[in-house]
């Protein structure tokens, strides 16, 4: 029955088409992630800052443009839109497979790769977040993203390890056309797509002035507010911890690329766990996304200290729980919270966050690593995370009316039946009654009730 309720979006035949073909596509993008690292890592004699300049590269197009992106696809058919982007990024990957397996690559060419591949992921990205809600309806949406995110998880486990023996055995150049290929699978799964069983939602007209319109609606709600800054925190050194993990095999343990596959797969497989887990929780919960990044800061300040490859890497995996555990409770709670005509905007600065503050943050983690060592980088960044959500999360639960003590088993009961603060904010919403696509209802806040209740079973 559990097991059922776990998988109960799959019951979607759309849905099931889409979530297929990217189970066989999400391997190759992990693939490709590990050979780009490691094609960088060759032609810059191991370079820091070459790393971090390549991640600032993929990212930055998201900082600039991530908002206009977001306006965009609000105005455009999704399905469409995704069967556009897919394609490119298998033109871009195969260009460059070309390139690596010849031997004619350098480090400009993997730049110049990232960009482009940056460029369409501001439209690709937010494009797929708003396109699920169309696919199955809002009681299965929770569940939807967690079984999302445990595909991918689950191709950044196996993608991983085939890519560091790929690499070890023929090179990095071919990764790459794998990579190119396999996006076909999820390109035939849109194709396959039955649009009448869609529920799109409608289009925004075109006109000036929706980005600010975007941006006024998060303002206004202080509790996004307060979760993005988290996010931006957290993520400024979190999302470049596959960087950090390159760095800390290649310059601190000096191991080889089948010894990196390992060590991102460890970590995939721990993230894999965190949605699998994520998949069975009806709705999200404000506490879970606090002690999922306060938990990974942690693992990140443990792993930096950690002496040898082995232990490392067996720090990766709680490393990896609890990440998940904090960005799928999070992204849960930003797509059932808003107004589906407001979703491409507000997803986009979601993953204006997500990823655009990658461009800040790497060279900042290369230049720790290249000045003091990688295990400094890692340590900084969980430092940094612990300190942000302690500080953040007494705004949080105080716009809720619980203080960060009744959170204590035995203080819960209290904390329940004191009434919550008048409309101090729209606050942290579920809103799994509403149907999916309608825009008049308001969703509803999550309660005190639901802030301090156990998890269910």
């Amino acid at each position: 029955m559990r097991r059922r309720a776990m998988f109960r979006s799959l019951s979607v035949r759309n849905y099931r088409l889409y979530a297929l073909g990217q189970l066989f596509s999400n391997p190759g993008t992990w693939m490709q992630r590990i050979a780009q690292d490691w094609l960088v890592l060759q032609l810059s004699g191991g370079s820091g800052i070459a790393l971090g300049m390549t991640t600032a590269l993929q990212f930055l197009p998201m900082l600039f443009l991530g908002l206009w992106g977001g306006a965009l696809v609000d105005r455009l058919g999704k399905r469409r839109l995704l069967i556009c982007t897919q394609s490119a990024m298998g033109v871009l990957a195969v260009a460059l497979g070309v390139l690596a397996t010849v031997g004619a690559a350098q480090v400009w060419h993997v730049y110049l790769f990232a960009f482009g591949l940056g460029l369409i992921t501001v439209l690709d990205n937010p494009g797929r977040q708003a396109f699920v809600p169309e696919m199955v309806d809002r009681e299965l949406l929770s569940n939807a993203i967690a079984l999302n995110s445990a595909s991918f998880q689950l191709g950044r486990v196996t993608g991983p390890a085939v890519a560091g023996l790929l690499i070890a055995w023929i090179g990095s150049g071919p990764v790459f056309l794998v990579n190119g290929v396999s996006f076909g699978f999820t390109i035939v799964a849109l194709l396959l797509i039955r649009t009448a069983e869609l529920n799109p939602t409608e289009p925004v007209p075109r006109g000036k002035g929706r980005i600010r319109e975007g941006l006024a609606y998060v303002r206004g709600r202080r509790d996004l507010t307060l979760l993005l800054l988290l996010a931006a925190c957290t993520q400024f050194f979190g999302a470049n911890g596959q960087s950090q993990i390159a760095l800390m095999v290649n310059n601190v343990f000096e191991t080889g690329a089948a010894a990196f596959g390992v060590a991102a797969a460890c970590l995939a497989v721990g993230a894999l766990i965190g949605a699998l887990l994520a998949a069975r929780r009806e709705r999200p919960r404000l506490r879970l996304i606090l002690m999922g990044s306060m938990a990974f800061g942690v693992a990140q300040i443990v792993a930096g200290l950690m002496p040898t490859y082995p232990t490392f890497i067996i720090v990766l995996v709680p490393m990896g729980i609890a990440f998940m555990t904090y960005v799928t409770t999070l992204n849960a709670t930003f797509q059932l919270t808003v107004d589906p005509q407001m979703r491409g905007r507000v997803m986009s600065m979601f993953l204006l966050v997500f990823m655009g503050v990658a461009p800040i943050g790497a060279p900042v983690v290369g230049f720790l690593a290249d000045a003091f060592g990688p295990r400094t980088g890692l340590v900084v960044g969980g430092a940094v995370t612990v300190l942000v959500v302690a500080v953040l999360a007494v705004p949080l639960f105080r716009d809720k009316g619980v203080r960060p003590r009744d959170l204590i088993p035995g203080r819960r009961r209290a904390a329940a039946r004191r009434p919550a603060p008048a409309d101090r904010g729209r606050g942290v919403e579920t809103a799994v009654e509403a149907g999916a696509g309608e825009t008049s209802p308001a969703p509803e806040r999550l309660t005190d009730e639901d802030l301090t209740a156990p998890r269910s079973r």
